[in-house]
């Protein structure tokens, strides 16, 4: 089977991609809390962060409050980012793994998409 390039453009916004994740069917609220759960396993840092659907391919998002360091508690991690999504509903949300380690991310994944 051959590659296939996948149609996007910046004229169409609903072609938009932005992480792997996005290429995947919507996540439900049980499969983010499994992401969720993988970022606590692997001993990361959770951090929340924001912007504007328009603003998604600049490399500036907005930091939702301070990384969470140490937080290994789900339900605290998803109120977070759901506090986000509720202040910011026309913004994407996105969850990021800080390896403090390998001092980089470990993980980055956009849960809530802003309208388009």
């Amino acid at each position: 089977m051959e590659m296939q390039d996948y149609k996007s453009s910046l004229s169409d916004t609903k072609s938009r991609k932005f992480e792997t994740f996005s290429y995947l069917p919507e996540m439900a609220d049980e499969d983010i809390k499994k992401q969720v759960q993988f970022v606590i396993s692997k001993g990361w840092n959770p951090s929340i962060e924001h912007t504007e659907p328009a603003n998604a391919f600049n490399h500036y998002w907005y930091m939702w409050k301070l990384p969470m360091f140490g937080e290994t508690d789900i339900n605290k991690i998803l109120a977070e980012a759901n506090a986000c999504h509720t202040a910011h509903p026309k913004h994407h949300v996105r969850l990021i793994g800080y390896d403090n380690f390998k001092q980089s991310q470990g993980a980055s994944m956009v849960i809530y998409r802003g309208p388009m």
